[in-house]
C-alpha cells in the first residue's frame, strides 16, 4: 500500500500523508464485496420477505482510527459533530425526537409554524422538554417505548447533561441512538466580532413562557438538518475509534467525500499532537474485514521510552498504594535504629537494675499474687475442716 503520497487540502491547509487513491480502492472493494454478500445470502436464505435493496440500504460503512495512545481520558457522553458533504440521514422514512428546554410549547409552535420546512416536519414525531420527560418516562418499560418509537433523537445542549439520569442505560449503554446535541439558544449579539455585554443591574425576572431564549426558526431548522446529516464521534478512554461515513447502497464516489472530510476534521480536532498520534485508518462493514486506508510506519508516539534490542528491561514493581505506605514507614523506621546505633554506647547503655525500678509493676505480676494467696488461703481452709471431721 502507497503512503509517500501526500494530499494538501486548499480548503484547511493541512497536510494529509492518505493517499486518494487508496480510499478510492478500499472504498469500491467494499461497497461491491457488501452487494456481492447480499445477494449471496439472500439467495441461499429463500427468505421470501427479504428484500435485498433494503439490506442494503441499510448495511453502515464504518471508519475506524487508530491512535498510538489514548485519544480521550473520559468517556464522553454528547459526541461530536462533523458536517458531512453528503448527509447520512437524508431519507425522508427516519423519524426524529426532539429533546428541548422547558417549555415544549415554544418549540412545538416552531414545527408547526409556515417557516418550518414541511418536509422536515412531517420527520418529527415528538417534541418533548426535560419536565414532561422526567414526569412520563420514569419507568424503564417506558424508556424502551421511547427508544424503539424513534430513529434519531437530538437534545439542546443546555440540557443534554441531565439526560443520562432521566433516559438512564437504555439510552447511553450503546452510542446507536444517544441524543445529539443541536444549539436552540439565541446567541448573544456581537459588534465587530465581539459579544455585546450584558446590561449591568439588577436581573429581571424572565417568563418562560413568553421570552425562551430562543433562536429564529430559519437558524433552527438549519442546526436540525446540520445534525441529523453529521457524521457523530463518540470519545472514549481507547485507542479504537469507529464513524460511521455512509451505507453500501452510496454510489463509491459520495462515500469518498465523506471519507476524506471525516479523516480531515478528526485529525485536526479530536487527536491529541495531530497526525504523530494516528497509526492507522481503515474501513469496513459490519460483518467484513477492515480494508486499510492508512498505515504510519512509525509505531511509538516518544521514541525515547522505546527500549533498544539486547537492552536491558527496567524492572517496575507493582506497589499499590498501602504497600508503597507499609515500606515508607518501615524504611523510616530501619532510618531511625541505625541513627541510635549510631550514637555513643556509654548513652545507650543503662542498668538492668534502675531500668527495671524504673518500669511500673504490671497487672500481670499483681494478678498472680493474687491467686497465690487466695490459693494459700484455700489449703487452710480445706486442713482446718478435715481435722474438724476427724475429731
Amino acid at each position: 500500500m502507497s503512503k509517500s503520497t501526500a494530499v494538501v487540502k486548499a480548503s484547511d491547509a493541512v497536510v494529509s500523508p492518505v493517499d486518494p487513491n487508496q480510499i478510492t480502492k478500499a472504498s469500491k472493494a467494499l461497497l461491491s464485496h457488501i452487494k456481492k454478500a447480499t445477494a449471496a445470502s439472500t439467495a441461499v436464505s429463500k427468505n421470501l420477505l427479504a428484500d435485498e435493496e433494503s439490506t442494503v440500504a441499510e448495511t453502515p460503512i464504518w471508519l475506524t482510527l487508530t491512535t498510538k495512545k489514548h485519544i480521550s481520558d473520559t468517556n464522553r457522553l454528547q459526541p461530536s459533530k462533523i458536517v458531512l458533504p453528503n448527509p447520512l440521514n437524508a431519507d425522508n422514512e427516519s423519524t426524529i425526537c426532539i429533546i428541548v428546554a422547558d417549555p415544549q410549547r415554544h418549540y412545538k409552535n416552531v414545527v408547526a409554524s409556515d417557516e418550518f420546512p414541511e418536509d422536515l416536519r412531517n420527520r418529527i414525531t415528538r417534541v418533548i422538554d426535560v419536565s414532561h420527560l422526567k414526569a412520563k418516562f420514569k419507568t424503564y418499560e417506558a424508556q424502551r417505548q421511547l427508544f424503539n418509537d424513534h430513529d434519531i433523537f437530538l437534545a439542546d445542549d443546555r440540557i443534554v447533561n441531565r439526560l443520562p439520569k432521566h433516559l438512564g442505560k437504555t439510552f447511553f449503554k450503546s452510542h446507536t441512538k444517544r441524543p445529539v446535541p443541536v444549539v436552540f439558544m439565541k446567541q448573544r449579539e456581537r459588534v465587530d466580532g465581539k459579544r455585546v455585554p450584558k446590561p449591568k443591574g439588577p436581573k429581571a425576572k424572565r417568563d418562560p413562557v413568553e421570552n425562551v431564549n430562543a433562536r429564529p426558526t430559519p437558524e433552527i431548522v438549519a442546526e436540525i438538518r446540520k445534525a441529523i446529516g453529521a457524521a457523530l464521534v463518540s470519545l472514549s478512554p481507547s485507542t479504537n475509534t469507529a464513524i460511521k461515513v455512509g451505507y453500501a447502497s452510496w454510489e463509491p464516489e459520495k462515500l469518498i467525500a465523506n471519507v476524506e472530510k471525516v479523516i480531515t476534521d478528526v485529525v485536526e480536532r479530536f487527536v491529541p499532537h495531530k497526525w504523530k498520534n494516528v497509526r492507522s485508518f481503515y474501513l469496513k462493514g459490519p460483518e467484513t474485514v477492515a480494508l486499510p486506508i492508512y498505515q504510519t510506519d512509525e509505531l511509538w508516539l516518544d521514541d525515547s521510552k522505546v527500549v533498544a534490542d539486547g537492552a536491558e528491561k527496567p524492572e517496575k514493581a507493582n506497589i499499590g498504594k498501602k504497600r508503597k505506605a507499609a515500606d515508607d514507614n518501615e524504611t523510616e523506621e530501619a532510618a531511625a535504629e541505625n541513627k541510635d546505633e549510631s550514637r555513643p554506647k556509654k548513652k545507650a547503655k543503662k542498668s538492668a537494675a534502675s531500668a527495671a525500678a524504673a518500669l511500673p509493676e504490671s497487672n500481670d505480676d499483681k494478678l498472680d499474687k493474687e491467686i497465690a494467696t487466695r490459693k494459700a488461703t484455700l489449703r487452710k481452709q480445706k486442713a482446718a475442716a478435715k481435722k474438724a471431721v476427724e475429731v
